[in-house]
């Protein structure tokens, strides 16, 4: 996975995520808007197969790239969660 950030600004950022689709982009946007001062999270991708997913956030009290972070770490740590779960299995 790569990000390219696209525009950047103090309350906002637009950036692609290559090499993902609706699975993980719908994780990502869901843990964004949990974090504490994103106002919104939403993404679209222009075409199913050759698309790259696009990705809107502003925030109101936080930066956008920390929100990022925070939101990236918050899926590292469900992903660790669901991991273990699954190996008791």
């Amino acid at each position: 996975m790569k990000i390219n950030i696209l525009e950047e600004g103090p309350k906002k950022m637009l950036f692609e995520i290559e090499g993902e689709g609706h699975t993980f982009c719908n994780a990502l946007r869901a843990k964004l808007l949990d974090v504490s001062g994103v106002h919104l999270a939403v993404y679209s991708i222009d075409h199913p197969l050759t698309g790259k997913p696009k990705m809107m956030l502003e925030t109101t009290s936080i930066k956008p790239r920390e929100a990022l972070k925070k939101a990236a770490e918050a899926l590292k740590k469900e992903f660790k969660d669901l991991e273990k779960e699954v190996g008791k299995i």
